[in-house]
C-alpha cells in the first residue's frame, strides 16, 4: 500500500518521516475569481504557511442533479496544482457537509429537498448520492495526492459531525469511500473541543482533531486524554468571523489571534487559520443561520477579518501572524511580500432607472399554477425568488391575511401597491375587501439556506399556506425567478421588458474603465436587491448592514464599457458609488461560544 506523506507516532507528525509542523490557512477556491487564485495562493505563501485547506462544495459542482462540472471557477485541480508551484502542500476537506456559511452547507438543495431524505445519517438513499458524488469527485483528489507527486497531503472525513449527530456507521461510511476511491494519504476528523463534540464525530484509528478559537492549551489537554499517541492539530483556528446581515462586522485583535496561535504552536500543534484569506459569497452562495425563531442571513462579504483582506490587502493581523509563524524552528525563509492590489479611483455613477419591479418579473418568468402555493423545491428552484400570485374574492370590510410557513421573506402587493413585508414562519397583514377579487402578490425571497445545526436541509417559499381569517387562499400562480442563473442577455431583458415606475426593479450604470482593478461598490438610496455586473451576480446588498459596499474584482471588468445592472425591491437611489476601501460596518469583538 501507499505511504502517506504525513504520518506520526508518539505525539509527533512527520512528513517524509521528518518532524513536521502543519501550518496551514483555509482559502476557498470558489470564494475568489479563478483569475486569482494564485495571487492569494502566493499571500498564503508569504504568511509563512507550508499548507492550504479547501473545502469543496457538492451544490458549487453539481447544482442540477446529473449535471456534474470541474471546469473554470469550479476546476479544483487547477487550484491544487496552483497551490503546488507556490511551493504549498494541500489539506482537501470534501464534505460532502462543510458547513462554511455556504448555502445548504454545501449539500445540493435538490438532494435536501427530496420527501424522506435524511442528511449525514446512514439512511441508505443519502449514501447512495454521496457515493455518486464521491465517484466524481475523488478520484480527482486521489490523481494529485503526494504519492502521487501532488500537494495534497490530508483528507478530511465529513466535517464537525460531532456538532451535529453520532451515527457512527454514516461517519464509518465517509471514511470508506474515501478509501476505497483512492485516498491514501493521512485522514482526520474534526470536531469541536468538547467530550460530547469529539465522541459524535471521531473515528478510532483516524486522527482527531479540534476547531476553535481560543484556549489551546485546553483543548490539547483533551485531545491528549483521549488520543495519547496522536499529534495535537487545531483544524480550524478561529482568528477572525462572519457576519449576518442587521448585526455587526465581527473582528477578533491581531493581538488577540497572535496570542492564541502562539498558544496553539507553544503546546507542538500544528494549525489551519479559518479563514487566512476569506474571499466573497459572490451570487447566492451565502448561507444563513437560525437562531430561535429567526433566520440570520450572511452576508455577501466572507472577509471574515481575515489576515490576507478580501480584496488581497495584508492586514496587520497578517503581519501579527507572521510574526509568530517565521518564528518557529525549522521554519522557511520569509518570502517577499507582495504589494496590494491596484484599485479603480473613486467615482460616482450616474443610475438609469428601467423596468419597473412586478410588471419586469411578470415578463421574464414563465408561470406555473397549482391550487395551493408550491414551495422552491417543487418549483425545482435553489435560490432565488418566486413571485407568488392569486386573486381572492373579499366582502366588503378589512381581513386578516395569515402566511404560515414563509422561508424567508416576503414583500406584499394589493393590486400591485406595497402594503407589507412579513418575516420568516407565521406572518399577518390586513387586506380590505370591495365584494370584488383583490390581486394578491407576495415576492418571497430565499435569504439563504441553513448551513449548520439541526434544521439543515429545511425548505424555502411558502411551505403553509396562506388565508384569508380562517379560509385558504386557492388558485395560485407562481414565476420563478433563478437570479443566480441569469445569463447577461437574462438580465438585459428583465431590464428593458417593462417601463419604470421610479419607485423599484431594474436600473443600470455604465463603468468606463481604462484598464482593469478592483473595486469597492456602494449604492446610497438603495434599500435591498442584487448587484450584477457585466451579467455576472455580484451578490446581495441591503441597508441595514454591516456591510455597505461589495467587493467588485477587477477580472469581472473590460478595457472600455462595463455594465452594472441592479434589481432592487424596495427603493431606487440614484447613483452608484466605488470606493477605494471596503466599509464593512461598525464592529464589535468576536467572543467564542460553543452553543
Amino acid at each position: 500500500m501507499q505511504r502517506s506523506a504525513l504520518t506520526y507516532a508518539d505525539g509527533t507528525l512527520r512528513r517524509d518521516g521528518q518532524p513536521h509542523r502543519l501550518l496551514s490557512g483555509s482559502l476557498h477556491y470558489f470564494r475568489v475569481h479563478p483569475e486569482q487564485w494564485a495571487d492569494r495562493l502566493r499571500r498564503l505563501a508569504a504568511l509563512g504557511l507550508n499548507t492550504v485547506d479547501t473545502y469543496v462544495p457538492w451544490n458549487f459542482h453539481e447544482a442540477a442533479e446529473g449535471d456534474v462540472r470541474f471546469d473554470g471557477p469550479r476546476d479544483l485541480a487547477r487550484f491544487l496544482r496552483l497551490a503546488q508551484d507556490e511551493g504549498l502542500d494541500v489539506v482537501v476537506r470534501p464534505g460532502p457537509y462543510i458547513c462554511a456559511e455556504w448555502d445548504n452547507g454545501g449539500l445540493p438543495a435538490w438532494l435536501t429537498g427530496t420527501p424522506g431524505m435524511r442528511l449525514r445519517t446512514s439512511h441508505g438513499p443519502f449514501l447512495d448520492a454521496v457515493d455518486r458524488w464521491f465517484d466524481e469527485l475523488i478520484p480527482r483528489v486521489a490523481e494529485l495526492q503526494a504519492g502521487r507527486s501532488g500537494p495534497v497531503v490530508a483528507v478530511q472525513i465529513e466535517n464537525e459531525y460531532g456538532s451535529y449527530g453520532d451515527d457512527h456507521s454514516y461517519v464509518r461510511h465517509i471514511r470508506d469511500a474515501l478509501v476505497t476511491r483512492g485516498i491514501t494519504e493521512l485522514l482526520y476528523t474534526a470536531d469541536g473541543p468538547t467530550p460530547l463534540m469529539q465522541d459524535g464525530g471521531a473515528l478510532p484509528g483516524e486522527l482527531a482533531a479540534a476547531t476553535f478559537g481560543s484556549r489551546p492549551a485546553e483543548a490539547a489537554a483533551l485531545l491528549r486524554s483521549r488520543r495519547s499517541g496522536e499529534p495535537f492539530f487545531c483544524a480550524e483556528f478561529w482568528n477572525g468571523w462572519f457576519d449576518h446581515w442587521g448585526e455587526k462586522h465581527h473582528v477578533r485583535s491581531a493581538a488577540n489571534a497572535a496570542d492564541d496561535l502562539g498558544g496553539i504552536l507553544d503546546e507542538g500543534g500544528s494549525v489551519s487559520l479559518y479563514m487566512a484569506h476569506g474571499g466573497t459569497n459572490f451570487g447566492l452562495w451565502a448561507g444563513a443561520n437560525h437562531d430561535g425563531g429567526a433566520i440570520r442571513p450572511t452576508v455577501t462579504s466572507y472577509d471574515s477579518d481575515a489576515p490576507v483582506a478580501e480584496n488581497g490587502a495584508l492586514t496587520p493581523k497578517f503581519f501579527a501572524l507572521r510574526d509568530r509563524l517565521t518564528a518557529l524552528d525549522g521554519a522557511a525563509p520569509r518570502r517577499l511580500l507582495p504589494p496590494d492590489p491596484p484599485l479603480l479611483a473613486p467615482r460616482d455613477l450616474p443610475v438609469t432607472r428601467r423596468a419597473a419591479l412586478l410588471d419586469a418579473l411578470r415578463a421574464v418568468a414563465e408561470p406555473v399554477t397549482a391550487p395551493l402555493p408550491l414551495s422552491f423545491e417543487e418549483l425545482s428552484l435553489a435560490s432565488g425568488l418566486v413571485l407568488y400570485e392569486a386573486a381572492p374574492l373579499l366582502p366588503p370590510g378589512d381581513h386578516e391575511v395569515t402566511v404560515t410557513g414563509l422561508h424567508d421573506r416576503a414583500q406584499v402587493f394589493v393590486d400591485d401597491a406595497p402594503v407589507a413585508v412579513l418575516d420568516r414562519e407565521s406572518a399577518s397583514f390586513t387586506v380590505s375587501g370591495s365584494g370584488a377579487p383583490v390581486r394578491l402578490a407576495l415576492l418571497v425571497e430565499n435569504q439563504g439556506r441553513i448551513n449548520y445545526g439541526p434544521l439543515l436541509g429545511q425548505g424555502k417559499g411558502i411551505l403553509g399556506g396562506v388565508r384569508v381569517e380562517r379560509r385558504l387562499v386557492h388558485g395560485w400562480t407562481m414565476r420563478p425567478l433563478p437570479l443566480d442563473t441569469w445569463t447577461p442577455r437574462d438580465t438585459a431583458r428583465a431590464a428593458a421588458a417593462a417601463p419604470s415606475d421610479s419607485r423599484a426593479g431594474f436600473a443600470t450604470a455604465v463603468l468606463s474603465v481604462a484598464e482593469p482593478a478592483d473595486t469597492f461598490v456602494a449604492l446610497p438610496g438603495f434599500g435591498k436587491g442584487f448587484l450584477w455586473v457585466n451579467g455576472f451576480l455580484l451578490g446581495r446588498y441591503w441597508e441595514i448592514g454591516p456591510q455597505t459596499t461589495l467587493y467588485l474584482p477587477g477580472p469581472l471588468l473590460r478595457p472600455g464599457d462595463n455594465t452594472l445592472t441592479v434589481l432592487e425591491l424596495e427603493r431606487l437611489g440614484d447613483r452608484i458609488a466605488l470606493h477605494d476601501r471596503p466599509d464593512l460596518g461598525p464592529s464589535q469583538e468576536y467572543v467564542e461560544t460553543f452553543d
